[in-house]
């Protein structure tokens, strides 16, 4: 299982790299047409039925490719209004996510469906936002959720006692938690330290906030990361499935695979402009 893991991860991070050198609308088509997979994942798990949430995630996608190919200015517009409200939404979901009766609580069907359209719709502006400042700023966040996920696993599996959230997801412990964000913090630490002038969204953080705040603010974003992936799992487990879908081979569904990027994309904008 592990080894077909890290074969499907290392395959989509070549097609995600691949299309980010070919070209900036190419994987603008990308990136919407997998966010536009995991919407349709996640309207299932709000309880839509599988033709309303295909039908839901064709419009949303082709509105979003067509702001993506025509209409790039009016992005630039409303990212920060968006990225701004999706991060307090977050940070209410993220409240609600460590009480012991968050089971309980369950949003009804048509609550569930607009959450998902507009969180993803955020995180689509924020992404698109990104890659405008460069290709290598957004693949600098893409990296933070990618390590801090892959850290979080290890760390928890050898080092991980105390659960984080076991009314949710078991699997998840305070030691993952603290590994992926030493990791994170370390590696941008040492990446400002070796090549300060490398156009990275860290390296921003540490040029306008100093170092002590940068770490701070990084540290955040893991939390973030972590805060969608037990929002995920939750969904998962009010829905009573495994996984968000069988797409991936030993992953699942593709919201497995974006639920740490669905939070933290609009949080790095808003992280972004305070500090500017």
């Amino acid at each position: 299982m592990l080894k077909q893991r890290v074969f499907t991860a290392v395959i989509l991070i070549a097609v995600a790299l691949g299309t980010m050198l070919w070209s900036p609308t190419a994987f603008a088509v990308m990136a919407t047409t997998i966010l536009g997979l995991a919407l349709a994942e996640w309207l299932q798990l709000a309880g839509a039925t599988r033709a309303m949430a295909i039908g839901l995630a064709m419009i949303v996608f082709v509105l979003l490719l067509a702001l993506a190919i025509g209409a790039r200015d009016l992005i630039g517009l409303v990212v920060l209004p968006f990225s701004a409200a999706a991060s307090i939404v977050w940070l209410v979901i993220s409240a609600a996510l460590v009480q012991p009766g968050v089971m309980a609580l369950k949003l009804p069907r048509a609550a569930g469906v607009a959450l998902a359209i507009t969180l993803v719709l955020a995180a689509w502006l924020a992404m698109m936002s990104l890659l405008s400042e460069g290709v290598i700023m957004l693949l600098s966040v893409l990296v933070i959720v990618w390590t801090a996920d892959t850290v979080a696993y290890f760390a928890g599996r050898a080092f991980g006692r105390r659960k984080l959230a076991p009314h949710i997801s078991p699997g998840k412990t305070w030691a993952g938690v603290v590994g992926a964000a030493l990791a994170v913090m370390l590696l941008a630490l040492v990446v400002w330290l070796l090549a300060p002038a490398s156009p990275l969204y860290s390296n921003d953080l540490f040029a306008a906030a100093g170092a002590a705040i940068a770490l701070l603010l990084l540290a955040v974003l893991v939390a973030m990361s972590v805060m969608g992936d037990l929002f995920e799992s939750l969904l998962k487990r009010q829905a009573g499935v495994k996984d968000s879908g069988q797409m991936l081979p030993g992953h699942g569904g593709i919201l497995d695979r974006v639920d740490a990027l669905v939070p933290v994309l609009p949080a790095a904008v808003v992280i972004h402009w305070l500090v500017r």
